[in-house]
Formats: structure tokens, C-alpha cells, sequence
């Protein structure tokens, strides 16, 4: 095939096969995911200053269930939610408060350190070939970065690896943002479809009206001007008068004190953690849009909205001007991947190819390839 950029451009010098249609529907593939993907990499579950010191949360990846402790100090466990008496859940779907010190177990009482050594069977009394040693829960690998919660549930995690690096949020207050907003909604698609669609713009113009008139080149079907043109792009990100993504394009508080001027001018700056995780970081805000796949063909979205306590609490603060604008972009792309979901029931359709501009989606497709050899 003939080259239709420069050697600068981002864009396939070829056209790709797809995944197999069996890869969005078949019970069995999303089962061998859950073990070659979601139950061996990190997984974002939530942020740290949205779980308060001495609680007790639960958190699912996939079909597993998963518990984490805030303890004194902000020291912060992880363990498989399962009592190793005779298996209960340790937490339910309610949050539960703790001293801090000790988790014990709703059912029998049995209770752990925050460590997750057994100290106490309660009311059982053990006989001789007891060893407490060998029954303390089942420990999670666990990481914070930029305030954020990941899990892997791998005995030997792989390495923690945002696309773009560990650094790339340096230059925003991360710890210090709450949350100021959250949507969540259940798409009728596979999860992989989702992050397809994210991974391409030439849906842009169709799709997304108002997004394509913030950011004048998604017009174009493309994600940066370097695609059509192989040279680094210089001029304004956003179309004129915008600095941000809000309804009426300006901040919604002061903008991030320690932004260089390239994060400044890019305006949206992009960073993505597979399996289930992007954060888009702003001159203002920032949001977080995770996933949790349910089954082959559903999936939860969430979307986190976070911003300095002083933005939130400045009078005037107008929450809606901020999350309307993302939240309508969110939903025309579920509808686009629902819609796309549909399409792969044809018995015709048994894979596609993807098209130069498309070269994000074929190297998500080389990560899903890889992990499931």
C-alpha cells in the first residue's frame, strides 16, 4: 500500500485485520480475558480521598471481589473480601467502619490485623493442629498513584506503565483534588469496543457535533494535526475563545498553578492505563472515565469529575457548565459502541480492517494479542 503520510506520521503504512468478531460476543473468550487481562494487570478502582480513614469498602474486578482498608494514618490494605473460616464476605455492598486496627468478620466474628494476620476465631476455640499462621486473608497487590487506587490480582504484577509514563501528571495537584462529580451508566457492548472507539477520531465528525467545534481538527477525523501533515501541530488546540472543556469554554475556577505552557496549549492531555482507566487532564479539572465489563456484551462506565476544594467552594462555582459538556460526548460514544456491538451479531461479519488513521486501535489490539498468549 502506498504511504499516505511522511515519515513523522503516526498513521499505518498498512490496513490490519481486526480481532475476530468471537472477541466481542463469545462468553468463553471474555472468560479467558477475566484471567489473561482483568484478573493479571492493574485495575482502577476508586480514589484514595473518597475512602475515609477506618472504612471498610468493597470493590469488584470482574467476578472477583475484592476488599480494601483504610486504617490509621492512612495506611491502606488490600485482601480477596473472604473470610477464611468457612468464606463469607468480610464486606457487603454498605460500607463498613472499622477501628482502624482490627477487620473482623461480620459472620463469626473472626478478626484479622490490618495486615491481614488472623488474631482472634472469637468464640471458636481451636484445637492443637490449628496454626493461625496459615489462615490470614488472602492479600491484593495494591498502588496509589496520583491519588488513585489500582489493584492486580496477579501473584507477580507486571509493571505499572500509563501510556504515556509514570510522570506525565506531575504537573497537577492530583492528591489534592476531591470529587466533585459522578456518572455512571451500563453500555450494551464489550468493553474492547469502547476502548476502539476512544482510540480514533474518525468518528468525531459525525458523532460529535460540539466536540468537533471545540477541538477544530476532530473535523477532520483525526486526532492531531501531525496525522495529516507529519509535522508537529503549534497553533491553538481549541477553537477560538476556549481554554477548556466546558460548555462555554472558559475554567471553572483558577487554572493549575505549576502547568507548563505545552500542558497549557494542549488542553487535553490524555493518559491511559489498560485495562480500564483514562484520565484527561485539563488546565482547570480533571476526569477520570473507567470501565468494569459485566459480561461479553455489558459494561459499566464511570466517570469522575475532580477539582481543588477551593474551586469547588469559590461562590459562583457552576458544576453543570463543566460536566455537561463531557457528559454528552460520553453519551453519543456509548450509543456509537452500542451500535457498533450490535453490528457484530451479522452472520456475514467475521472480522474487519482498520484504516492508517486507526493506528491506536491496532496497538491495543497488539496489548489484547499479547496478553492472551
Amino acid at each position: 500500500m502506498t504511504k499516505l503520510h511522511s515519515a513523522l506520521s503516526p498513521l499505518l503504512d498498512h490496513c490490519p485485520k481486526t480481532l475476530p468478531a468471537e472477541a466481542y460476543l463469545d462468553p468463553n473468550w471474555f472468560q479467558r480475558e477475566q484471567e489473561a487481562i482483568w484478573h493479571r494487570d492493574w485495575v482502577y478502582i476508586g480514589r484514595l480521598s473518597d475512602l475515609p480513614e477506618k472504612t471498610l469498602r468493597r470493590f469488584t474486578v470482574c467476578n472477583q471481589s475484592i476488599l480494601i482498608a483504610h486504617g490509621d494514618n492512612g495506611q491502606i490494605s488490600a485482601f480477596l473480601n473472604v473470610c477464611r473460616h468457612r468464606g463469607a464476605e468480610m464486606c457487603g455492598v454498605e460500607d463498613r467502619t472499622f477501628n482502624g486496627r482490627l477487620i473482623t468478620c461480620p459472620y463469626h466474628s473472626w478478626a484479622y490485623d490490618i495486615q491481614g494476620h488472623l488474631r482472634s476465631t472469637a468464640f471458636a476455640t481451636p484445637t492443637a493442629d490449628f496454626d493461625k499462621t496459615e489462615y490470614g486473608l488472602f492479600p491484593v497487590a495494591y498502588k496509589v498513584w496520583c491519588g488513585c487506587i489500582f489493584v492486580s490480582l496477579a501473584e507477580t504484577p507486571p509493571e505499572f506503565s500509563p501510556d504515556v509514563g509514570v510522570d506525565a501528571l506531575n504537573s497537577w495537584p492530583m492528591t489534592e483534588l476531591v470529587t466533585g462529580h459522578e456518572f455512571e451508566t451500563d453500555l450494551a457492548c464489550n468493553w474492547k469496543i469502547f476502548w476502539e472507539n476512544y482510540n480514533e477520531c474518525l468518528h468525531c465528525p459525525g458523532i460529535h457535533p460540539a466536540l468537533s467545534a471545540r477541538v477544530p481538527v476532530y473535523r477532520q477525523g483525526v486526532m492531531s494535526a501531525n496525522e495529516t501533515s507529519g509535522t508537529p501541530f503549534d497553533g491553538p488546540v481549541l477553537a477560538e475563545n476556549a481554554v477548556t472543556w466546558t460548555v462555554d469554554g472558559k475554567t471553572c475556577g483558577p487554572e493549575f498553578s505549576d502547568l507548563s505552557d505545552d500542558e497549557r496549549k494542549t488542553a487535553h492531555n490524555f493518559v491511559t492505563v489498560y485495562p480500564n482507566m483514562f484520565v484527561v487532564a485539563h488546565v482547570d479539572y480533571v476526569r477520570i472515565v473507567s470501565l468494569q465489563p459485566l459480561s461479553a456484551e455489558r459494561t459499566k462506565l464511570k466517570a469522575e469529575w475532580l477539582f481543588l476544594p477551593e474551586t469547588i467552594s469559590a461562590p459562583g462555582f457552576d458544576l453543570p457548565n463543566v460536566v455537561d459538556f463531557a457528559t454528552t460526548v460520553l453519551l453519543e460514544d456509548g450509543a456509537a459502541c452500542e451500535m457498533n456491538q450490535r453490528g457484530l451479531h451479522s452472520k456475514g461479519y467475521r472480522s474487519g480492517r482498520l484504516m492508517p488513521q486507526e493506528f491506536d486501535i491496532a496497538k491495543f489490539h497488539d496489548w489484547v494479542r499479547s496478553r492472551m498468549s
